[in-house]
Order: structure tokens, then sequence, then C-alpha cells
């Protein structure tokens, strides 16, 4: 400010300092408008000196009007400013929107695709009766129908009806809790654009599957041994005194349907049906094509002499865009779920866009110091129960799990709500989602109420179970330090979270399906070594990373092992090499040298741990002599 002063005795204000400067900027391009330059009087080599500092406004020969017009343009960029960030606002709810009623189609297209298969599993008893075969049947069916709240009230209903037990159906209970952690996962692939927002989203998305499996891997052979979810709930379906009801309403659904019920509608009715092994329903399609005629109106019917033999269930045309369709069940599930993860991305970058636009500066500082802050000593203890409530309620708002989760993902991945915060929310969103269950039991009828309602407590009491295993003690919160190691490792190679989706929610659970069915002796014969073999990797890893002189030499590192067995690296080159192949015989460049730009290719001989991030890497466009032949960068860039 000094040094554009006309001199000590005339000092300029601030509005007037601010503006000399804009119009000294603009005068070294020779600007018309703002300045009438002299080249005898407007010396610049006296810019940085006192000595030719002696200007007044008169000899700058500056003109009034284009003083106003900076004047405007400075109140015209504040106002757009100030538009902007207020349509911020209303454009962010309106993605938030359209992401949850994408997420309510998504569900909807899985269960066109995967429903009639879900209720042919769920028909077979003799399977059921396997405590392991259960569990995998949970969450094969959770991951086809995309619902846990649909997978729960199914298996309520059906010991309601008698058609299932409840010993039988708390494993099934244990695997919808597994099969419903797979929406926010793939909501986390959309963060890959960047690799550290990436890293907090699959942590914070992976976080809930590591919490699930560990509760699994501890809870479900305790209940085989000893039963003790079903003697627990027992004791409280006796206790309290039951009364059937109606469900309660649905608050989410109530903002949402009107939208989604124009896209479509489906009568879940008929995979219910097909479970408790109705044949009749198993050529009948998922799309609802009958509304009921209101009250009233069948009463009317009745009262003019039209009502003899009147049905109150009539075509219900225009309702929503598929009620006339002659497209099979599968081709419009397809259709609504490519349709669906277009919308799901789309909002969801958006949504990632503008949070990142408004959540800046201090007022991104400001909401991380609210959210992420403790209670005051020596209450601190108490913020991460608070969380847990928090989850539970507003899950129980929403009636939807997998919509809280799937919300609260992106912004786990910009850094404004950390994965230690993220945890508690998340085990809140276990017990707000068992609601479900148990308002599908309250309207159970009374001979069966007892049994189904304690299904639903069994499904209450096992995400309570895992709660007090895994979160009351900071040296228990192993699901945290799981989740950040699952995103280090995504972080360095993004295909691995593709692997992990596939692997965990599909493979997995499928030879362990088939590997039950063959006997309780194939079973342990070949899981007994299994689990053994992986406990004591991971204690060799914890004693490598912190009391490496407690091993012998040669177990210090993994060196000894081939390289694949302990390292990621051979299958990035494998699928580098594929990808290239792909990427040429599609552009027809097979049989030609790939010429790629230089700021793909990488040194040959690059070690994975002096490189981790390697796409942030930009080289000159002539590779230095130093490097030699440099092959195409790993499959992570492509």
């Amino acid at each position: 400010v000094a040094a554009v002063l006309p001199s000590p005795l005339d000092p300029l204000s601030q509005q007037e300092t601010v503006l000399w400067l804009h119009i000294i900027r603009f005068a070294g391009a020779s600007h018309p408008l703002l300045v009438q330059r002299d080249p005898g009087s407007f010396a610049w080599k006296g810019v940085g000196s006192h000595s030719g500092l002696g200007w007044s406004r008169a000899r700058l020969g500056c003109n009034t009007a284009a003083l106003c017009s900076l004047a405007e343009l400075g109140l015209y960029t504040k106002a757009k400013s100030i538009l902007s960030s207020l349509l911020k606002v209303p454009l962010m709810f309106g993605f938030l929107y359209l992401f949850v009623c994408s997420l309510d189609v998504l569900s909807s297209a899985f269960q066109l695709a995967g429903g009639k298969v879900a209720g042919d599993i769920f028909k077979d008893n003799a399977i059921l009766s396997n405590p392991v075969a259960g569990l995998v049947v949970g969450i094969l069916v959770t991951v086809l129908v995309q619902s846990s709240s649909t997978s729960t009230s199914i298996i309520v209903s059906m010991v309601a009806s008698g058609l299932l037990d409840v010993s039988s159906a708390i494993p099934i209970t244990m695997g919808s809790n597994i099969g419903t952690s797979v929406t926010n996962t793939i909501v986390a692939l959309m963060q890959a654009g960047d690799r550290d927002d990436f890293k907090r989203a699959f942590a914070g998305a992976t976080v809930h599957d590591c919490f699930n499996w560990l509760s699994v891997l501890v809870l479900l052979p305790l209940e085989v041994a000893s039963g003790y979810l079903h003697r627990v709930t027992k004791i409280a379906v006796a206790t309290l005194n039951i009364r059937s009801g109606q469900d309660a309403p649905s608050l989410l659904k109530v903002i949402t349907e009107p939208f989604t019920c124009l896209i479509i509608q489906l009568d879940k009715s008929v995979i219910t049906g097909i479970a408790m092994g109705d044949e009749s329903l198993s050529n009948r399609s998922l799309i609802k094509v009958w509304c009921e005629l209101p009250a009233q109106q069948v009463s009317s019917l009745i009262g003019e002499g039209n009502g003899a033999g009147t049905d109150p269930l009539v075509p219900c045309p225009g309702h929503h865009l598929f009620v006339d369709s002659s497209l099979p069940d599968l081709a419009i599930g397809l259709m609504l779920l490519a349709g669906s993860l277009v919308v799901l991305c789309t909002c969801l970058i958006m949504l990632v866009k503008l949070l990142n636009s408004v959540l800046k500066g201090q007022a991104a500082k400001a909401i991380q110091k609210v959210i992420n802050t403790d209670l005051p000593f020596p209450f601190g203890w108490v913020t991460g129960y608070f969380a847990i409530l928090v989850g539970a309620a507003m899950t129980f708002v929403m009636q939807s799990s997998s919509v809280f989760t799937s919300a609260i993902t992106p912004l786990i991945g910009l850094g404004v709500i950390s994965i230690e915060r993220a945890y508690p929310l998340t085990l809140g969103s276990n017990i707000g989602t068992t609601t479900t269950a148990i308002l599908d039991a309250l309207a159970s009828p009374g001979d069966k109420l007892a049994s189904a309602f304690q299904i639903a407590l069994c499904h209450f009491f096992f995400n309570i179970s895992g709660i007090l295993l895994w979160y009351p003690l900071p040296c228990t919160r192993l699901p945290i330090h799981m989740a950040k190691e699952l995103g280090e490792c995504t972080a360095k190679y993004r295909w691995f979270a593709v692997l992990y989706l596939i692997v965990c929610f599909l493979l997995l659970p499928s030879l362990v399906f088939g590997i039950s069915m063959a006997g309780w002796e194939v079973l342990v014969g070949v899981g007994t070594p299994f689990l053994g073999l992986l406990t004591c990797v991971a204690m060799v890893n914890v004693l490598q990373r912190r009391k490496p002189s407690h091993l012998p030499k040669w177990l210090q590192t993994w060196d000894l092992l081939p390289s694949w067995l302990h390292s990621l690296q051979p299958m990035d080159r494998l699928i580098t090499q594929a990808t290239l192949c792909c990427v040429n015989r599609c552009s027809g460049n097979l049989d030609e040298p790939s010429e790629a730009s230089p700021q793909i290719k990488i040194r040959a001989d690059l070690d994975i741990s002096v490189l981790p991030y390697l796409e942030e890497l930009a080289l000159s466009p002539v590779p230095s002599p130093r490097l030699g032949p440099l092959p195409l960068q790993s499959a992570t860039r492509l």
C-alpha cells in the first residue's frame, strides 16, 4: 500500500488504494479505458523506489468513469459470487434427492433381475438348516435385492408363517447384515478420480464390511455352540407384552415415492410368496400392474348392483413407465440398473464438486471441528456413543441403512467426516435398520407374533453384541485399522476395489456355500486349517511391524516367498498387459508399436514403495537418457 500512495501528506483511503492498485496493474498493458499513459510523467522505473512516487491523481490522468466502471465490476463480481453460493444449497439438496431416488430404483432393478432367484434360494429348508449355508444365503440374497430390509422382511414373514424356525433364521439375518454393506462400497467406487478422496471413501465404506465380518466370525460359532441369541431373545419376548400392530410410516419413502413410483412399482409379495413355496407365483411378474380400489368405490359398485364378483384389484395404467411393457423382468431390471447407475454416478460427482466448492477454507475447518471433535474432558468417551445414537436415529427415520451409509461416504472421501467418527455412525445405522424387521414382526398375526418378534430381536441383539465386541475399548476397534489398510491398498491399486467386491460378496460366499453343502466334516476339515493359517499370517505381520526382533531373521520379511504371495505387483503387471492388449485390439494397433505419451511411462525397475502414486508424476516430453527404455504405466492409471 505504501508503494502506491501519492505522498505521505496525501494518503488514500482503503478503497481508493485498491482502485489505484488495479489501475497500475492494467496500465502495464496500456489499457485505454483505465489509464491515459504519459511516458514523460508515468515513470515505471520509480515503482520500486520512493524517487518516482511523486504522483498525484491529476498527473496519472485517470478517467473517473473508468473508476466507476471498475467499482461496478467489483460489485457485479461480488453479487455473482453471493448468488452462486446461494444457488449451491438448493442444488445440493436436489442432487441429494436424485441420489436417494436412484438408490431406490437401483434396489428395484436388482430385485427385478434376481428377486425370483432369491425367493427360490429361501425355499429350500434343507439348505437353510445348515448355519453356514444360511449365512451365505443371507449374504447372496441381500446382494441380489440390494436391501437388507427386504431380506429381513422375507425372513420375518417365513418365520411368521411357520415355514422357518427361529434357530435356522438367525444365521440368515447375520448374512443380511453383511450383504447390505455392498451398496456404500459401490458408492465409494465413484470417487476413484482422486486418489486421496478414494482412499478415505473406500476406507469409510469398508469399515462397515470389516465390522460385520468380524462379528460373524465370532458370534456365529458362539450361537451354534450355545444358542445364546435364541435364549436371550426368547426371554425378552416372554418378558415384554407384545401386541400386534401396523407398520410405522417411513419418512424417506413419503418423500421419494412420488418420484420413484412414476418410474417403477414392484409387488414384493411375489418374492415372499415364492420363498414360502407358492408355485403359482413363479411365472408372475414382479412389476405391479394391478392397483387396489378405494373401499368407498368398491362399496358404491356393490350398492349399484354392479358389485357381484367385483374384485378390488383393477388395472392401473399410467402409474409408472413399465405398466404396459411386454418386456421380461430381467430386461427391465437391466435397463433400470444401467439408468440408475448413470444417475447415481452423475449425482455423486456433482455432489462432490458442490461440497468441494462449499466446504472449503474456514467453513470446512469449522464443520470438521464440530463433527470430529470430542466432548470436553472427562466426557470425551461419550462422543462416540452419541454418534451411535445419531446414526440409529437417522437410519430409523430413513428406514434404510444403505441410504444413510451411502450418503456419508462422499463426506468421508472429502475429509469432512473422519473414519474414526464414521465408525460409530455406521454402528448406529446397523441398529437403526433392525427397526424395519421389528415393525414387520409387529404386523404379524397374533398366533405367530412371538416367533416373528423373536427373530427381529435376534437381528437387534446381534448388532448390539458386535458393538460390545468391537467398540468400547480403543484397542478392540480393529475394523478401523483393517479399513485403513484396505484404503491404502486401494490407493495404490485402484482395481483392487473391484476385486474386493467380487471376492468378498460373490466368490467367497459361493465357495463357502459349496463346501458347506458337502457336510460339516468337509467344512471343518477345510475351514479350520485355512482360518489357522490366516491367524498365523496376521500375527506374523503384526510382529514384523512392531517387534521384528522377536522373529527369526528369515521370518522378519516375506522375501522368502514368491512375490505373488506377498505383493500385488505381479497381478498389477498382469492386469496392465491385459488392459493394454484390449486397448490396442480395440484401436486396431495391435501389431504397431504403441507410442504412449511420456505422462503414462515409468521406469521399468522403479520400486512401488519409492513411487506409490504413479499418476501424480508429470515427466517431461523428452525422456531422460538415464531412464533407458520406459514401459507403459500400470493399470492403475488406465
